[in-house]
């Protein structure tokens, strides 16, 4: 059995790396090729935390498993990140335990990836000035992403603590793009591209708030009653997903689709737009709405990535198991 710890993701695996794993992941899933696993997400009753389980399978790579782990709310005072994750792969021919990889740094950024994918494929080609909601630990890896997809002249963020900017300022100066917090009226009325990653239980941005033209990537809802946005704002743009059950269920769609101002059906897979099948934006004027839940397969791409990259350079850690 492989082990690539977490002390050595760092040095092994790109954002490059994790937005091909993805995007070939999202194209395999809008294949039918791949499938997600229900999940499985509670809270424990101990320490404040949710603990779960993201899995599936992908005929195309061959790529089995799961990822555990969840949220701890308390684990900044023990110098640790609040996200805890660990993915698993086994070989899909016979079951056996393949390698365990440490999934802290390489979830930040398959979601920092999967939301860099639907800003190539469904961002305005103009787009230039890009918005930013939230400032917590995520955020700096969505910046990141986010800005090798446009030649961003600009960059506008809010958030609920404003004294929180200093590692999207720092993405800022490492990129040479001018930063400025905003309030929201002015972030909506000038943003070509908004990511929201926060994880609000009532929603930020009203849809007064938001232009034609505009693509939203929502990164920030991925349980039952989170709500970054207005629903009214899925009910006036294109909605694209990771995953549509997921995105009905736990994501930032649950809302509108409860509330009857948008049709499950109606949501877009994206890997369709990579593959070919459904155009993306249809004009300079359509809002485009990514949704972004989180799906297993995400994990599971980047992680064999890691594992392929740890083998290839000397680095994996074998053991009998």
């Amino acid at each position: 059995m492989i082990i690539v710890p977490e002390r050595a993701i760092e040095g092994l695996v790109t954002a490059a790396d994790c937005f091909a794993a993805v995007e070939k992941v999202f194209a395999s899933m809008a294949k039918r090729s791949a499938r997600n696993f229900p999940v499985v997400r509670e809270a424990i009753g101990h320490a404040d935390a949710l603990y779960g389980f993201k899995s599936g399978f992908d005929r195309e790579s061959l790529a089995l498993g799961l990822k555990a782990g969840g949220f701890w709310p308390g684990n900044g005072e023990k110098g640790l990140t609040n996200h805890q994750s660990t993915v698993f792969l086994f070989d899909a021919d016979t079951g056996r335990c393949r390698a365990v990889v440490g999934g802290n740094l390489l979830t930040a950024l398959r979601t920092a990836a999967a939301s860099a994918i639907s800003i190539r494929y469904l961002a305005r080609k103009d787009a230039r000035v890009l918005g930013m909601i939230g400032a917590g630990h995520q955020s700096a890896f969505q910046l990141r992403a986010a800005l090798g997809q446009r030649p961003f002249e600009k960059i506008l963020a809010w958030n609920l603590h404003p004294g929180m900017f200093g590692r999207l300022e720092a993405v800022a100066r490492e990129h040479g793009v001018p930063f400025e917090a905003v309030d929201l009226d002015r972030l909506g009325a000038e943003a070509d591209v908004i990511v929201t990653i926060t994880s609000s239980f009532d929603p930020i941005l009203k849809a007064s708030q938001v232009r034609p033209g505009t693509h939203l990537a929502c990164m920030g809802t991925d349980t039952r009653g989170k709500q970054e946005v207005e629903a009214q704002i899925l009910a006036a743009a294109t909605v694209f997903t990771d995953e549509v059950a997921q995105s009905t269920s736990i994501g930032e769609a649950q809302h509108a689709v409860a509330s009857g101002l948008l049709a499950a059906d109606a949501i877009v897979e994206i890997g369709a737009v990579i593959n070919g099948d459904h155009p993306g934006r249809a004009s300079t004027q359509e809002i485009t709405l990514f949704d972004g839940t989180g799906v297993g397969l995400q994990d599971l791409a980047v992680a064999s990535a890691a594992v392929d990259l740890a083998v290839a350079k000397g680095l994996a850690v074998e053991v009998d198991f």
